[in-house]
């Protein structure tokens, strides 16, 4: 699972340079949206970790590092630390974080296999997010339920486990070396916490001497996880700062400001793969009398309403904002001038057909002027096609309204802008 788009990071740079979100950022670590959770791979101590593609594992065989002593373990564990702590406060890669916890892991504790799980919260399901050494590749779709196995029993009780011998204990699920067709002989897991939530589990399998399990070495990997939950947190907070940047906060359809960048988006693959697409504006006709009637607070009700209804009527690769006001857009991409036309009269259709704020006792009524513009017939730039649009609309309002109007076509016939067609 990857959380962000790459587009993001732009945005939380601009987040981070707001005075009032300063001292947050500056503590805490804020990633690279979406493809920010890379996957790391290590051939050996002289290779550094090379960062992979967001939708594989690392697969490489791996010597084990002689140990260390106690002197330089010293130096290293401050090292470790040190990196750690400047790349928490100062980068916006979480791989860079990643990166580090990864090649510590491999350097003082030297397992076999190591993986972070991440906690899936709807499902309540474990999902190996990182895995590193053999047969890696073959846990990318394995999942764990919460309370299953060694994993699923650390993030259920937020407790450290350490097994010396998988053959002696009940929690141990087989079902996974089954899959990797490695034997699990110990293992070690300790709970990825921030604060109070357990947010998944790093395991290291294979990774005890005659000795057992260092109680200074499963110091370190506690650190180390406190580190990977700062991290991923963090991850969470940037995406909700940037949610917040994109989402209309009345009807929380996409704003105008991600308008502008989706457009420019759509604009450049279909120029680049020859796609046609359109765009619907929507104005709700004598809003303002809602307003003057019934309140600001219903008015806003009501946006959310018919936003909600309008998102609903969109298909999946389809977007929806609100443009300003009681202003609606509708983006169609892969969408045809006629076909964003059929579009247009339903939407047109549904808006004036319903009865709004009916659980309030409200039953409002209302009409749309509708205005359509596509590319590229009507225009290749996004001022070009915002405008076209806008004004289609504009025509229909300084009109009759009530109505669907079309760049370069003007107002459709009454009896077409009424009658729901096919898609």
């Amino acid at each position: 699972m990857a959380f962000w788009e790459g587009p993001i990071l732009a945005e939380t740079r601009s987040v981070g340079e707001n005075r009032a979100n300063t001292c947050f950022l500056a503590l805490v670590w804020c990633p690279e949206p979406r493809g920010s959770i890379a996957r790391f791979r290590i051939s050996n101590r002289e290779e550094q970790a090379r960062v992979e593609e967001v939708n594989q594992f690392p697969t490489v065989e791996r010597r084990r590092n002689p140990g260390l002593r106690s002197e330089q373990r010293e130096k290293g564990e401050v090292a470790v630390f040190q990196e750690l702590g400047k790349a928490l406060t100062s980068s916006l890669q979480l791989d860079q974080v990643l990166r580090t916890i990864m090649e510590k892991i491999d350097e003082f504790l030297r397992p076999d296999n190591w993986s972070l799980l991440l906690l899936d919260e709807e499902k309540q399901e474990l999902y190996f997010e990182l895995a590193v050494g053999k047969a890696s590749q073959a846990l990318k779709d394995v999942r764990i339920k919460i309370g299953q196995g060694i994993a699923g029993w650390v993030a259920q009780h937020g407790e450290t486990v350490v097994v010396p011998d998988t053959s002696k204990d009940t929690r141990f699920f087989s079902k996974v070396d089954e899959k990797t067709k490695i034997e699990t002989q110990s293992i070690v897991a300790v709970p990825v916490r921030f604060r109070d939530t357990c947010l998944g589990v790093i395991e290291l399998i294979n990774c005890m001497g005659p000795d057992g399990f260092d109680p200074r070495d499963l110091k370190l990997l506690e650190a180390l996880s406190d580190f990977a939950a700062i991290a991923l947190e963090n991850a969470r907070h940037v995406k909700k700062i940037h949610e917040l940047t994109i989402t209309d906060d009345c009807t929380s359809l996409y704003n105008a400001r991600h308008m502008g960048f989706i457009l420019e988006t759509e604009i450049y693959r279909s120029q680049r793969y020859n796609y046609e697409f359109s765009i619907v504006f929507i104005d709700l006709d004598h809003f303002k009398q809602v307003n003057d009637t019934h309140g600001h607070l219903v008015g806003s009700r009501l946006l959310a309403e018919i936003g909600n209804a309008l998102k609903e009527r969109c298909r999946l690769i389809d977007f929806a904002f609100r443009y300003g006001g009681d202003e609606f857009v509708i983006l169609l991409p892969q969408t045809s001038k006629e076909n964003a036309l059929n579009v247009a009269r339903r939407l047109h259709k549904l808006v004036r057909a319903s009865t709004w704020l009916v659980p309030q006792g409200l039953n409002i009524k209302l009409t749309p002027s509708v205005g359509v513009a596509s590319y590229p017939i009507d225009s290749r730039t996004k001022e070009g096609l915002l405008h076209l649009a806008d004004e289609a609309m504009y025509l229909v309002k300084n009109t009759k309204r009530d109505s669907v109007a079309a760049a370069n076509m003007g107002i459709l016939p009454a009896s077409a802008a009424t009658v729901e067609s096919a898609s």
